[in-house]
């Protein structure tokens, strides 16, 4: 992956270091343990998710309350300035690109396309939508319209998940870190908070269901960013998107509850099975236009 030429953005904050900590564990949410709580933040650090949804849903199963409507007091507004290294230059070019492409396509929408933050940090660190922990793996947190990683995912996409090898991992992270830009896409559009509301109602597999529809989209607009930066710089080189589909497949619902807990669910399904994943990012790499990425209205996901 070629990002050389990617303008490096102004809206990266480095938070590694220690900045940003200082939260420890809540002692429960909702009807729901600590030990619950834990085991939540392990299967969000696997599918790389906002770990309110998953915390919300099982609420929901055993009669707690949505934290959808009590947003976390906002982090204080002390950044710690741009990062200096290469992961964190490259998240800054990743970024940056994103920014350039999706004002673009707003554009050609007819609307206008408001810059998110990325916020990348080590162990732990706050968001508006409560505490950012590692084992949460990155996630878009609407509230704040944020994205935060903690860049030893990138770590754990190569030796945990065997996502991807070597050089090509480049693209791989690009893949993550635009599938959540995928996520601020969707709040602009007013998708993620028509379908929030319609998950308190339902809950259970419904509930489900929709988040599945939620993430393979995010995956096709990662794929539309792709198609359009590729357009722009030709900087996709051989063997990128072979990675970007092995870590599609990887990080499936199929793929991990199979190895986590030997056998698969569809009902307990948040991101789509590991052929739905590859489908829709390679749909979206395809075509390149928000249209092609109507997950909601899809014959068959």
């Amino acid at each position: 992956m070629r990002w050389g030429d990617f303008r490096r953005s102004a809206n990266v904050e480095d938070r590694r270091g220690g900045a940003g900590g200082g939260l420890g564990l809540p002692g429960g949410v909702g009807g729901l343990g600590i030990g619950t709580i834990i085991v939540l933040g392990l299967i969000g650090w696997a599918l790389g998710i906002d770990p309110r949804i998953l915390i919300g849903g099982a609420e929901i199963l055993t009669g707690g309350q949505s934290r959808y409507e009590t947003p976390a007091e906002p982090p204080p507004s002390n950044p710690s300035g741009a990062p200096t290294d290469q992961l964190g230059e490259f998240a800054s070019a990743v970024l940056g690109d994103t920014e350039d492409r999706w004002k673009q396509i707003f554009q050609n929408l007819g609307k206008r396309y408001a810059e998110p933050k990325l916020i990348i940090y080590s162990g732990l660190t706050r968001s508006a939508c409560g505490a950012a922990q590692s084992a949460m793996g990155p996630f878009y947190c609407p509230n704040d319209q944020s994205v935060y990683l903690d860049t030893s995912f990138f770590r754990d996409l190569e030796e945990r998940f065997r996502g991807c090898s070597g050089k090509s991992c480049q693209f791989a992270q690009a893949y993550v870190i635009t599938h959540e830009i995928g996520h601020h896409v969707q709040n602009l559009l007013g998708i993620l908070p028509k379908v929030q509301e319609i998950q308190q109602s339902r809950g259970g597999p419904a509930a489900n269901q929709l988040q599945v529809m939620v993430e393979l989209q995010a995956d096709c607009l990662a794929g539309v960013w792709a198609h359009n930066s590729q357009e722009k710089w030709k900087f996709i080189e051989p063997g990128d998107v072979e990675a970007a589909m092995q870590t599609a497949s990887a990080i499936g619902d199929d793929r991990l509850q199979k190895r986590t807990q030997g056998r698969v669910v569809p009902d307990a399904f948040t991101h789509g099975s590991s052929a739905q994943r590859v489908r829709w990012f390679t749909a979206g790499l395809k075509e390149g236009s928000v249209s092609s990425c109507d997950t909601f209205n899809a014959p068959q996901l």
